[in-house]
């Protein structure tokens, strides 16, 4: 009498179902590990990548303020320079003036050089006679009282000397004043002028 075992012919299959059930879950889960891994890769490195550019935005901003501010230097300089340069022009100019009328002492020239206060532009100058006149620029009325000062203590003019006008003019760089004064010249080492001859007084001959 043959037997047959239908419960092992069964169960080979059965077997068979289960373990490709079990590759399929596992190949599903290292896939979603894959895919969660990748992830976090692209998401690390594209923080790492915003991170360096932040820090290199730093430096360059760093960079580009400490340059300001050497500018800001350089230019602060430049127009201390320029300033002092106009100042110096305006001396040469009063000197060729004076040169070519070659109608006032050079002590005159030496005294109006000497009173220039700082910040302060001899635009023109005029003489009439004994009379000068002098077109002036400054940032500030100090400096109009500095240079009237200056020329009244000197001994080769005369007291007072004349303020004539005066105007203040609003500029982006702060207040201009435009000012013209005019100051009588004298010598003082001319002899004094001889008195009058008064009655007893023996006649010149």
């Amino acid at each position: 009498m043959i037997r047959i075992n239908l419960l092992a012919a069964e169960r080979g299959p059965a077997k068979k179902t289960r373990a490709a059930g079990v590759s399929t879950t596992q190949r599903v889960t290292i896939g979603a590990a894959l895919i969660l891994l990748s992830t976090l890769v692209t998401v690390g490195w594209w923080y790492w990548a915003l991170h360096t550019r932040s820090l290199r935005l730093d430096e360059e901003i760093v960079a580009a303020e400490t340059k300001a501010q050497q500018l800001r230097s350089v230019l602060a300089q430049v127009q201390k320079f320029e300033t002092r340069k106009a100042v110096l022009q305006q001396r040469v100019t009063l000197i060729e003036q004076l040169r070519k009328g070659q109608s006032g002492p050079v002590h005159i020239l030496d005294e109006v050089s000497k009173a220039l206060p700082d910040r302060l532009w001899l635009i023109s100058m005029a003489q009439r006679d004994k009379d000068f006149t002098f077109d002036c620029r400054t940032t500030s009325m100090t400096g109009v009282s500095d240079f009237v000062a200056n020329l009244e203590a000197s001994p080769w003019f005369k007291k007072p000397v004349e303020l004539l006008d005066s105007q203040v003019d609003q500029t982006p760089q702060g207040p201009l004043v435009r000012f013209t004064i005019r100051a009588t010249t004298e010598n003082p080492d001319a002899p004094p002028p001889a008195p009058p001859a008064g009655r007893g007084a023996p006649p010149a001959r």
